[in-house]
């Protein structure tokens, strides 16, 4: 599941009260994670965006050596404020979606973050065919020329958009739209210094049109969250 920073901290605090109370926080090693532990067992491993954690004066209790053990509400409150504070900190993302036949770029800043520069764009490619024999070689060579010539789009966009900024002016590259697309920019020289950037978060997305480009910030802020309810003591009720 995904929470917005916003909500993460009241989140958190019910998740806790539901669970028996109590909880223990436990940073990941790498900084990519925090798992919080309730009273009956169950945990709640949050992923936040663009890792690994930052050193925020009130993240202590999540860059701090892993503890695992139980933590009163403030300490609680107090990691998952960090965690919040890291997901919504101001940074300059360029994010890139290509999905076949369709493109968007663009650049985010700010806290919260907003769009200051984008180029949208797309491109027809058609269909696989089912016909059989030469028709189908051709149509399957007119198909591929269509791809190179749509992906050759989405490269000169990215590199028009985010070359405003550099790959050092750049915080991070977010890629979304679906990845065998994406996979068909990786060999453009102009494109490597900005792919070398991205995070491992990939967004799925429909259409890669304007509208969906300004919606982005939703899923590029949001904490993942991985659930593991407690286990159960294989006793069935009388």
């Amino acid at each position: 599941m995904e929470v917005p920073p916003e909500r993460l901290v009241s989140w958190i605090i019910a998740f806790a009260q539901r669970h028996g109370g109590a909880a223990s926080v436990t940073p990941g090693a790498d900084g990519t994670a925090v798992t919080f532990t309730v009273a009956d067992g169950a945990t709640a491993e949050c992923h936040p965006p663009f890792p690994p954690l930052s050193p925020h004066p009130a993240a202590g209790e999540v860059r701090g050596e892993v503890r695992g053990e139980v933590c009163g509400a403030g300490e609680v409150r107090a990691a998952a404020e960090a965690l919040a504070a890291h997901a919504a900190a101001d940074r300059t993302v360029g994010v890139l979606l290509v999905r076949l036949g369709g493109y968007a770029a663009g650049v985010f800043a700010g806290s919260p973050p907003r769009l200051v520069s984008s180029k949208t764009g797309s491109r027809l490619v058609h269909g696989r065919s089912a016909a059989g024999g030469w028709s189908q070689h051709r149509f399957a060579r007119r198909r591929e020329n269509q791809a190179t010539t749509a992906l050759r789009a989405a490269a000169d966009a990215a590199a028009g958009v985010f070359g405003q900024y550099g790959p050092d002016g750049l915080d991070a590259v977010v890629l979304g739209g679906d990845k065998r697309s994406v996979a068909g920019l990786r060999g453009d020289a102009r494109l490597i210094p900005y792919l070398d950037r991205a995070t491992m978060r990939f967004l799925t997305v429909p259409d890669p049109r304007l509208a969906v480009l300004r919606d982005i910030p939703r899923a590029l802020l949001a904490i993942r969250i991985r659930l593991t309810e407690p286990e159960s003591d294989g006793l069935a009720p009388r």
